[in-house]
């Protein structure tokens, strides 16, 4: 029998976390997700639900370690001018709008599946408006291409989102063994994204690019090389079986031996908000399962629910665009079954990324699109969103279900 104090203190914090996580902040006070995360876990610990022990063991450390030593290599990619670059190299080698189209979605797919995506569209977003404006092209089809592609590639590894890298470190699943499975459901998933928002923006996606003037981009060379170089390193050396966190946090260390880059602008490139959010839902996540509130909540499920996979995938969809995914994750590891865990704790990888597409709000990479392209003066809408993105998770997720049954 549990005792009712904690577990309602518990259940009210977590509401109270999750409210704020769906709403952006909070609806009275000026508390956004990552000060909702601060709160929630001191007042878990205040109250005496957790010990400042606990909270500290309920830490996930190699997760945090991995996503500051990614921020690190992807930031040196941004300062040396990498992006811009790219964006430059696309912009030449396309001659119509639904090629531009094709290239943005394979361009933001690729990066998003082996660097995190809501970093990708950070430094991404900002370039595909400047290309849309050199091209003289509706900006809206391209934007919600880099959006959906940045979600459906972050599903194909292990490397791709923030839940992802916390699934790996959880269910100890090897790069190649997540690949074999995510890699085809992406496939279709940027192909199908490609060909419905060629068909549904049809009108703005006619006609040629004219050749563009070439306008100098400002990049170092030898910083590009040298970061590609240790991302290379790090990649191959997680993909060959080595730790993640050990390999990725050594090529951090390697790219801050400079003599050339301010390290302050290297830190001011780290989503320091993200590691925040993290550490604070590892605590009230220990707290939810150190009181019982989740066991008890899981009392009251049929007990089949936890073996259907198309149950787990539609309420990993449903909660992950209600609370985000990473809370979702978080929650959702405790229905996890002991029995063939391998293909759940894929599962659960796969639905819950695929999940970003479904709303506007479904995933941080797609509020980072959103927001960095109204800054420039280009307005994205909910409704603009969910008639691609709304058939589109559908496809991916009955994809992705037949394919985990059947392989």
């Amino acid at each position: 029998m549990h005792n009712a104090w904690p577990l309602m203190l518990v259940a009210v914090i977590l509401t109270g976390v999750l409210i704020i996580f769906t709403l952006g902040k909070s609806p009275v006070f000026r508390v956004d997700r990552a000060g909702a995360s601060i709160i929630g876990a001191v007042s878990l610990i205040s109250f005496g639900v957790l010990s400042f022990e606990d909270a500290v063991d309920f830490i996930n450390f190699k997760t945090i370690a991995i996503l500051f030593s990614m921020m690190v290599v992807v930031a040196n990619l941004k300062l040396a001018g990498f992006f811009e670059l790219l964006g430059s190299v696309v912009l030449k080698s396309v001659s119509t709008k639904k090629q531009l189209l094709l290239a943005i979605i394979a361009a933001g797919g690729i990066m998003s599946a082996i660097a995190i995506n809501d970093i990708v569209c950070l430094l991404f977003t900002p370039v595909v408006l400047l290309i849309c404006r050199r091209a003289q092209c509706n900006p809206l089809p391209h934007l919600l291409g880099l959006a959906m592609a940045s979600n459906i590639g972050s599903a194909a590894t292990l490397l791709g989102n923030p839940q992802n890298i916390l699934i790996a470190t959880l269910s100890g699943l090897s790069f190649s063994a997540y690949f074999n499975v995510a890699g085809p459901v992406a496939m279709l998933g940027l192909t199908f994204s490609y060909a419905m928002i060629a068909c549904v923006y049809r009108p703005e996606l006619e006609g040629s690019i004219e050749p563009q003037s070439r306008d100098r981009v400002n990049y170092h060379s030898y910083l590009i090389i040298k970061s590609m170089i240790v991302f290379g390193a790090v990649f191959v050396a997680y993909v060959i079986g080595y730790d993640l966190a050990i390999v990725s946090s050594l090529g951090a260390a390697i790219l801050l031996i400079t003599r050339r880059v301010n390290p302050n602008k290297v830190y001011a490139s780290v989503d320091f908000n993200l590691l925040i959010i993290f550490i604070g839902l590892f605590i009230i996540v220990g707290g939810v399962e150190k009181s019982g509130l989740m066991s008890y909540a899981a009392s009251f499920l049929p007990s089949a629910s936890s073996n259907n996979l198309g149950l787990f995938a539609v309420v990993t969809l449903v909660l992950s665009n209600i609370v985000s995914n990473v809370p979702a994750v978080l929650l959702l590891k405790f229905f996890v079954p002991e029995a063939d865990a391998d293909l759940w704790w894929k599962a659960l990888a796969i639905f819950s990324t695929v999940a970003g597409n479904l709303t506007i709000t479904g995933s941080i990479a797609n509020l980072i699109v959103v927001e960095v392209a109204k800054r420039h003066g280009v307005f994205v809408s909910a409704r603009d969103y969910l008639k691609v993105g709304f058939p589109l998770t559908i496809v991916t997720t009955v994809f992705g279900i037949i394919w985990l049954m059947y392989i």
